[in-house]
């Protein structure tokens, strides 16, 4: 009776916080956006590659494509370490009492991405505008190809490790009913019906990245969301650990449960799928 207590308790403060941040949504509509951006604390980032940036950006934006944000090696898309990681974001000016806003082609994957990141490295003041062309002509949103060289600052991390898992905590989870493993790849790739993929974490469950946007790729409404996350035994009270190929598209699910739904505990592998079938291809099931 007592361990059900304990677990009924620990089960209320868990919604009970996860309602009070529900309020504080890291998105910023483009209606938003003009008001929002102003100030000179806020960087606004461009995550696309640099060829698209070139080609036309928003007035002011640094670009930072999260492509810069990987070590070298065989297994893509495992971050650099945060020392680097600060030297390359301190080159474009930035340090982590800034505001920012990110958007990216509209797909919601890059900005999540580079957003998961600064969110790691301790800013905690980051936000996401998505690309949407006709809301942005519409909030006559101004656009550019003219760059600019940002002078360089003085990044200091503030690793919050909370956020991020590593192969063993994966490991740990898939026996842990406290622990959701959670696989943001398409249905096809969960069940290793492609072939760049032999399956999926064992004990994991799929939620593509894609099932929580609309068709124009903007986050859907709250509770929308949070049905689709609770069907699938992903509420609250659960460590939650995102994953898909390399990553990227896992930051998706980050930003809607950790800061849109306000859930307490989320983390990304930041290994990914990639990693986990070179070290454990034995834990991987169909």
């Amino acid at each position: 009776m007592k361990e059900l207590n304990k677990r009924l308790i620990t089960l209320t403060i868990s919604v009970l916080l996860a309602g009070a941040l529900y309020a504080q949504s890291p998105v910023i509509e483009a209606g938003e956006f003009k008001s929002a951006a102003k100030g000179d604390n806020v960087v606004v980032v461009d995550a696309n590659t640099a060829s698209t940036f070139n080609r036309m950006h928003v007035k002011g934006a640094v670009n930072i494509p999260h492509l810069e944000l990987y070590k070298d090696g065989d297994i893509k898309g495992i971050l650099k370490e945060p020392d680097k990681l600060a030297d390359y974001f301190g080159s474009k000016g930035i340090t982590t009492d800034k505001k920012f806003i990110i958007y990216d082609d509209g797909s919601q994957k890059y900005n999540s991405r580079v957003y998961w990141t600064l969110r790691y490295l301790g800013a905690d003041n980051v936000h996401l505008l998505h690309k949407d062309m006709n809301k942005w002509r519409k909030e006559r949103i101004r656009l550019t190809r003219r760059g600019s060289k940002p002078a360089s600052a003085t990044f200091t991390p503030k690793v919050q490790d909370q956020l991020k898992a590593n192969a063993a905590e994966v490991k740990k989870g898939i026996n842990d009913n406290n622990v959701i493993l959670l696989d943001s790849r398409a249905k096809g790739e969960y069940e290793g019906k492609e072939k760049k993929s032999k399956g999926h974490i064992k004990s994991a469950v799929n939620i593509n990245y894609k099932d929580i946007l609309d068709e124009n790729g903007a986050f859907l409404p709250k509770s929308d969301m949070k049905i689709i996350f609770e069907e699938k035994g992903i509420t609250p009270d659960k460590e939650i650990i995102a994953y898909c190929k390399t990553s990227v598209r896992a930051a998706v699910n980050f930003v809607a449960l950790k800061d849109i739904l306000g859930y307490p505990n989320v983390k990304v592998y930041d290994g990914a799928y990639l990693e986990w079938e070179s070290k454990y291809p034995n834990l991987i099931e169909q």
